[in-house]
């Protein structure tokens, strides 16, 4: 569900300047490789029984990825809805997780994909979801600093990926 909806979708409602075409090929291949570590773990490794069902990983797990995808697509639906067509200029996000922090997006995605790996209890997908941490978790602070030095009334409190505390 999510991946239709990062790869298509939000891709097709995005508003402004298109992704440099660098970026996209460099996205469709770790994602083509990261798909192949997650698929081939799935099928040839990883073994749930019924009790799996049940386990604690498997309900926490997908309560945190569910609860992650929400807050990236609310997230992705605040940031394309502040430009109209064709509009560059920057604007502050306001809404959802944008009232608590820069990142909100990022920080859904964040939430994601640790629920996944909770649930699926993989080091495939351990390591995907501390990637992920790795390589937008910066971008939100970047992200963060950019607001604050271009907006003076950017709001002071905000974090920049977890609220309340960073």
């Amino acid at each position: 569900m999510f991946v239709p909806d990062r790869s298509f979708i939000y891709a097709l409602l995005t508003k402004g300047r298109p992704s440099p075409f660098f970026i996209v090929v460099s996205a469709v291949i770790f994602c083509t490789v990261n798909g192949l570590f997650q698929g081939s773990y799935m099928l040839f490794c990883a073994q749930y029984d019924e009790a799996w069902l049940t386990d604690i990983r498997l309900i926490l797990g997908l309560t945190l990825f569910f609860l992650g995808m929400a807050i990236n697509i609310h997230s992705d639906h605040i940031l394309r809805n502040l430009r109209q067509t064709g509009e560059v200029v920057y604007k502050i996000p306001r809404g959802g997780l944008f009232e608590y922090v820069s990142g909100a997006n990022f920080f859904g995605e964040i939430i994601e994909w640790f629920g996944y790996a909770i649930a699926t209890w993989s080091l495939p997908a351990f390591s995907f979801a501390f990637f992920t941490m790795c390589s937008i978790g910066p971008r939100a602070f970047h992200h963060h600093r950019f607001y604050l030095q271009k907006f003076e009334d950017y709001p002071r409190a905000r974090k920049a990926l977890i609220p309340f505390i960073i």
